[in-house]
């Protein structure tokens, strides 16, 4: 089962590559942020397996849209989870795949205002508020 969501390349790791029985592999994880209806962005790491040219291709701050597989295998009694690449294209030729259809895609959820970084003014003390404390 594939499943598909949109999210900006947030960071791109370093690439792990081995050789196995059946020949040489090159794994590479891409940390996607997604917006949610909350209005905390989640991040979630995507591994692709044997994928070189794709990953090459990724710019950090684009958005782009990725079609993923959940795989859990266990291992000593433990379970595991990755979420595995199958396909990634950058949202503006999504978008224009989706123009092809009727239906539009799901809207995200706006950003946030930053938070205001100055402190606010205390209210000015009245003589008659005594410190009485000994230190």
């Amino acid at each position: 089962m594939e499943f598909v969501f949109e999210g900006i390349v947030f960071a791109i790791l370093p690439e792990q590559s081995g050789t196995s029985a059946r020949g040489e592999w090159h794994n590479q994880n891409v940390v996607f942020e997604m917006q949610t209806s909350s209005p905390y962005p989640r991040k979630v790491s995507v591994k692709f397996f044997n994928k070189r040219d794709e990953v090459a291709r990724l710019v950090v701050g684009a958005a782009y849209k990725v079609t993923f597989d959940v795989e859990s295998r266990e291992y000593q009694g433990r379970w595991y989870t990755d979420v595995v690449g199958r396909r990634i294209e950058p949202k503006e030729a999504a978008q224009v795949a989706q123009a092809q259809y009727s239906e539009p895609l799901p809207a995200t959820a706006p950003i946030a205002a930053p938070m205001p970084t100055e402190e606010p003014a205390m209210p000015a003390q009245s003589a008659a508020v005594v410190d009485d404390l000994p230190f």
